[in-house]
C-alpha cells in the first residue's frame, strides 16, 4: 500500500463524526446502513451526514450501493484489511507480538 492511500483514509477518519459513521457501518457489515438509519443511530442532521459519508466513499473507506431509492453505504473490508496490514507490516521487528505487562508502579501512577 502507497503512503498516499493510507494518509488519505487516516485523514479521512480523523474526524470525530467521521469515525462515528465509519464505525457504526463497519459494525453492520455487509449489510451496510441507510443514511436515515444513520441519522437515527447518530442524531447527525443530514447536510452534515451527507458530507462526512462523501468524504469517506472518496477516501475508498466506505463503498455505495443504490437499491431501488435508497442509498446502502458498506465498509470497503479490502481497504480496511490492507490499512491493517501496513499498519503492522513487520510488527515487532517481524517477531511475535506479546504484550508486556505494566509494572506495579505504572499500574499505581
Amino acid at each position: 500500500m502507497k503512503n498516499t492511500i493510507a494518509v488519505q483514509a487516516f485523514l479521512a477518519l480523523g474526524q470525530e463524526s467521521r469515525l462515528n459513521i465509519f464505525r457504526l457501518i463497519v459494525q453492520r457489515g455487509d449489510e451496510g446502513l441507510t443514511p436515515s438509519q444513520i441519522i437515527e443511530k447518530l442524531g447527525i442532521p443530514n447536510a452534515t451526514l451527507s458530507f462526512h459519508l462523501k468524504e469517506l466513499v472518496n477516501s475508498n473507506l466506505l463503498l455505495v450501493e443504490r437499491q431501488s431509492r435508497n442509498l446502502i453505504y458498506r465498509p470497503n473490508a479490502d481497504l480496511v484489511e490492507e490499512l491493517s496490514d501496513f499498519l503492522l507490516d513487520n510488527c515487532c521487528g517481524g517477531k511475535a507480538c506479546t504484550p508486556i505487562k505494566p509494572s506495579r508502579r505504572a499500574k499505581q501512577s
